[in-house]
């Protein structure tokens, strides 16, 4: 057996594709339009291990001009998980895009955002903590993660 990927139904393909590439630093992978089945998947890899991937599907709008499918908070997906080499760094670049950082890096360690389809990021840091650092030792939880 091989673990191939991870999928993610999102609603905003642009919004969610900029938050792993320019936010996580990830790369597409590959993309795939079928006209026939009204859907895109897009799938994207990180760096240092490319294989392992997240799909992305985005199910086309209906043709009926009827509300998109409510994929709910999607709480009961989980969370993706990606090592970085600098959880404080990563943190400061995802904010200064716009995203919040709902559970902040307070131990050095660990850190939780949410992509724009509220899909949980864990964010880890490569090797040892780092020392706690502001503003984000002292930096209260905000949301849901």
């Amino acid at each position: 057996m091989k673990y191939l990927h991870a999928m993610i139904r999102v609603h905003d393909l642009d919004a969610t594709s900029r938050f792993f590439t320019e936010g996580l630093g990830l790369h597409q992978t590959r993309r795939m339009d079928n006209e026939a089945g009204r859907f895109t998947l897009v799938y994207f890899g990180a760096p240092e291990n490319p294989e392992a991937e997240v799909e992305l599907t985005y199910n086309w709008p209906p043709e009926d001009g009827s509300p998109p499918e409510d994929y709910g908070s999607a709480r009961n997906f989980g969370h993706l998980a990606f090592e970085v080499d600098d959880i404080y760094a990563i943190c400061a670049h995802l904010q200064s895009l716009g995203v919040t950082i709902n559970r902040p890096p307070r131990d050095g360690r660990m850190a939780f955002v949410r992509t724009p389809d509220l899909i949980s990021i864990e964010l880890l840091q490569k090797g040892a903590a780092l020392p706690a650092a502001e503003p984000w030792a002292s930096m209260p939880n905000t949301g849901d993660w």
